[in-house]
């Protein structure tokens, strides 16, 4: 094992997150968008910020391999949440941009690092996810 983590949250999305080291520790509180009052953060948006992050490091070790240096790369992840009648679905939306990079050896780029990030292993089959260059 390279390595493992652990959080824990009492109150769920209206309660506090706190890693185990208890270097971070955030007050959740549901999106206003669902009812709630905002005034925290929300598991979307840390799903969010891990996935960015861990593809844009895909996206830096598989560079060279493409022809582009992808230390300029920009990762943004939208993580939308939605409900029907009998529970809540996750869908992803990743863009990708890096400045002067032919679009061509980008999108190859992205495919690969899509296929190698823990995060897009890990919700492949279970979240819709889109790639967007951009």
């Amino acid at each position: 094992m390279a390595y493992k983590t652990s959080a824990t949250t009492k109150g769920g999305r209206d309660g506090r997150a706190t890693l185990e080291n208890g270097v971070l520790a955030l007050a959740m509180a549901l999106p206003k968008d669902m009812g709630g009052s905002g005034d925290g953060h929300n598991p979307e948006q840390l799903f969010a910020l891990g996935w960015s992050s861990c593809f844009g490091q895909a996206i830096l070790v598989l560079s060279k391999k493409h022809g582009l240096d992808g230390a300029a790369a920009r990762v943004t992840c939208t993580i939308s949440i939605d409900k029907d009648d009998t529970s809540f679905a996750l869908k992803a939306d990743i863009k990708v941009s890096l400045p002067g990079a032919e679009r061509d050896k980008l999108t190859a780029l992205v495919e690969d690092a899509h296929k190698i990030c823990p995060y897009s292993k890990a919700t492949r089959g279970n979240v819709p996810v889109t790639l967007t260059i951009a």
